[in-house]
């Protein structure tokens, strides 16, 4: 003899209020990432590289030096 459930429940948090929380939780997420992505895009489109510290001259830098951190990229600001 097969027993029927009887404790269903739509609303329950395995149901569409489980799902809708998901669903707010994913779109916040998706948000703060987008918002995060343009923060970090507006940054560095103002805070651009120098690169003439790399191209300007190479004569200086060794196959194995701690120096040559300053033939890296730097900040202009």
């Amino acid at each position: 003899m097969a027993t029927e459930n009887t404790n269903r429940n739509v609303f329950g948090l395995h149901g569409v209020t489980g799902m809708l929380i998901a669903t707010v939780l994913l779109l916040t997420i998706l948000v703060f990432l987008t918002m995060w992505g343009i923060g970090v895009q507006q940054k560095s489109a103002t805070n651009y590289y120098d690169a003439s510290s790399i191209t300007g001259s190479l004569t200086n830098v060794k196959a194995n030096s701690v120096d040559n951190a300053k033939h890296s990229f730097v900040d202009v600001k």
